[in-house]
């Protein structure tokens, strides 16, 4: 007869358990949203269901139309579910209304792609005015704004009115603005695709700091993929209302499962290698992938020693994702017969994905 399990390891499943159940600040269970047309009904967001951490910041990807922008506002309930749903903290938030549904919104944030400010309000006034709708006093709302003023470095730009304002301090107003009631979590719909290059590196930046300082949970909407390898800890893949993948970011953006992932990721790719470079190259044509510590072992002089072969270096690049590396290679490998397909073989063996592009 199989013996029970004892109570302590009872006891510890338990723990492990609740503790699983507390670190989940949103959970989406099968939850769909219908549109009524003329025509019928159109889904917007068909049977999703996953989970989001704590304090992590989350990416939710895909294409124009995807039914990621749907999904983020039932979080906040600016849209409702026709079936299945939300909760928020461990509480089903699917049918609040009234005191509950405004007590609920205090928690929680929203920046927009373009920043949705007033403009016939200073900067303080922006973002004093959630503390004021709230009915905080004149004291401890100047004390909270000048302080997140402070935390998205425009202290200096509190009289200013927005039409004064680049793009990034913009977005920093909202950001302030979003988080100044004390919200739990930040939704962000698009939130840098009006900015250039450099500002939304600056933008994501403090999204980042911000999590980490004030333990919030981020949720970022982006159709940019650039956007999502840079600042988020992982990632739901949508494509017609439908969840198709959910990883970290990392795999996600090495092992794709997915083949609207796998579309994606290459169309956001920088590694593409331009016609004439490949009609113009001896040897055999390769793309060499490598990730984690492979990305940064010296394998071509590897080869070359050991094969006497040579190889011409077309593109390459190194980056890293979640301070993991990821390096693509495009090489011409040229060299005596035997020894080319011998050193084929090896490159096959340590590096682990080599792609014969033409034998030119």
């Amino acid at each position: 007869m199989r013996t029970p399990p004892s109570n302590t390891h009872l006891s510890s499943a338990r723990k492990i358990t609740k503790t699983k159940v507390d670190e989940c600040m949103i959970e989406f269970q099968n939850v769909s949203i219908n549109f009524k047309q003329k025509n019928g009904a159109l889904t917007a967001v068909h049977n999703v269901s996953f989970r989001i951490e704590k304090g992590e910041i989350f990416g939710i990807a895909g294409s124009s139309g995807a039914g990621k922008s749907t999904l983020l506002r039932t979080i906040n309930l600016l849209q409702s579910v026709s079936s299945g749903h939300v909760l928020v903290d461990g509480t089903d938030i699917t049918g609040y209304r009234g005191k509950s549904l405004r007590s609920h919104r205090r928690n929680i944030g929203m920046i927009f792609q373009h920043f949705n400010l007033a403009d016939n309000l200073t900067v303080y006034q922006n973002v004093a005015f959630v503390l004021q709708t709230v009915g905080k006093s004149r004291s401890e709302t100047d004390e909270t704004v000048r302080k997140y003023l402070s935390l998205v470095g425009l202290s200096e730009k509190a009289e200013v009115y927005p039409s004064k304002l680049s793009g990034g301090q913009k977005q920093r107003v909202a950001i302030a603005r979003a988080l100044v009631g004390g919200a739990k979590i930040l939704l962000c719909d698009e939130p840098t695709s009006a900015l250039d290059a450099e500002t939304t590196v600056s933008i994501l930046n403090l999204i980042r700091s911000l999590s980490k300082e004030l333990g919030i949970t981020v949720v970022m909407i982006t159709h940019e993929l650039e956007v999502i390898k840079s600042i988020c800890n992982r990632c739901a893949v949508m494509d017609g209302g439908k969840l198709v993948e959910i990883g970290g970011v990392y795999d996600l953006f090495t092992k794709p499962k997915n083949e609207y992932t796998r579309q994606l990721i290459s169309h956001a790719g920088k590694y593409d290698l331009p016609q004439d470079v490949m009609k113009n190259t001896d040897g055999l044509l390769l793309k060499l992938t490598f990730r984690g510590s492979r990305a940064n072992t010296p394998v071509i002089s590897d080869v070359t020693v050991r094969f006497g072969v040579l190889f011409n270096i077309l593109v390459g690049q190194i980056e890293y994702i979640e301070e993991k590396p990821l390096g693509v290679l495009y090489v011409g490998l040229v060299g005596e017969e035997d020894a080319v397909q011998h050193a084929l073989e090896y490159l096959k063996e340590v590096v682990r994905e080599v792609e014969v592009l033409e034998d030119v």
